[in-house]
């Protein structure tokens, strides 16, 4: 049996690395949990945890722009423009999250959607890396509304687990005409209000489920969460200024064909269970 303490480690690693890449932290942590036999109600509350850790890392990093947005949005249009642009790019996925919260819970959070899903984001990623679309936008507090509310629908398919938010979000700002630095910049603010609303919403459904003795796990796979996606923010921004999607899309297809594997060979059930 895998101490406690090790599994807040691992998944608050694992958390904190893939929470803002294009690679799905949702799918990441039931496959990691299936690997450590932590599943259940409990795991489920310490995901919620662990990903505070994450926003509480975007927030920090984010921290200056989004005081001078909130405290400049009246009389600053280009802020206004911006603070606009994530309400109807947060809407979309609130609405749907909101209404199909329980059957996706219950249907789709297993290994075998998370396999399914990885492998065809990786082709759809490819697929657009070879397209090439055009980048007309490089700062998000210039991106049209029209560009807003079609991230906003694209963010909808990563209700779906294993799709990922930041492959979403970003590849839809891509393919809207923003720069990958500008579509990932406004996908990691975009963040913040959708993971803030389904952690509070989680948290609160949850709420009977936290426990004192807890404690200790909770926290260290909420700091672990915390550092590691800090660092991962400010590695990746750096890497999309020179560099294309295609290393992530390999490393889904990649990853979805293992785990494909290891379900034929009986190394991995392909349900919730």
């Amino acid at each position: 049996m895998v101490p406690p303490l090790l599994i807040a480690l691992l998944l608050g690693l694992v958390e904190g690395a893939t929470e803002f890449l294009p690679i799905s932290s949702t799918g990441h942590l039931i496959i990691v949990g299936s690997l450590l036999n932590f599943r259940g109600e409990r795991a489920a509350t310490f995901e919620i945890v662990i990903q505070l850790g994450a926003i509480l890392a975007v927030i920090w990093h984010y921290r200056r722009t989004l005081v001078g947005m909130l405290a400049h949005w009246a009389g600053n249009p280009s802020e206004r423009r911006l603070l606009v642009s994530l309400a109807l790019a947060f809407t979309p996925a609130a609405v749907v999250g909101l209404l199909l919260h329980h059957w996706i819970k219950a249907a789709l959070f297993n290994p075998l959607t998370v396999a399914t899903t990885l492998v065809l984001g990786g082709v759809v990623m490819l697929w657009i890396e070879g397209r090439r679309p055009s980048s007309t936008t490089g700062d998000v507090r210039e991106m049209s509304l029209r560009q807003a509310v079609g991230i906003g629908l694209a963010q909808v398919l990563s209700l779906i687990p294993g799709t990922s938010r930041a492959a979403a979000t970003i590849l839809g700002g891509y393919v809207l005409g923003l720069t990958r630095p500008a579509a990932t910049e406004f996908s990691f603010l975009l963040a913040i209000p959708t993971i803030v609303a389904a952690t509070g919403y989680d948290m609160l459904k949850s709420r009977a489920l936290f426990s004192a003795a807890d404690l200790p796990m909770f926290m260290i796979g909420l700091v672990v969460s915390f550092v590691s996606a800090l660092l991962v923010i400010r590695g990746f921004l750096r890497f999309v200024e020179r560099h294309s999607f295609r290393g992530f899309a390999w490393y889904r297809i990649g990853v979805g064909g293992v785990l494909f594997l290891m379900f034929a060979l009986g190394l991995m059930r392909g349900d919730a269970s």
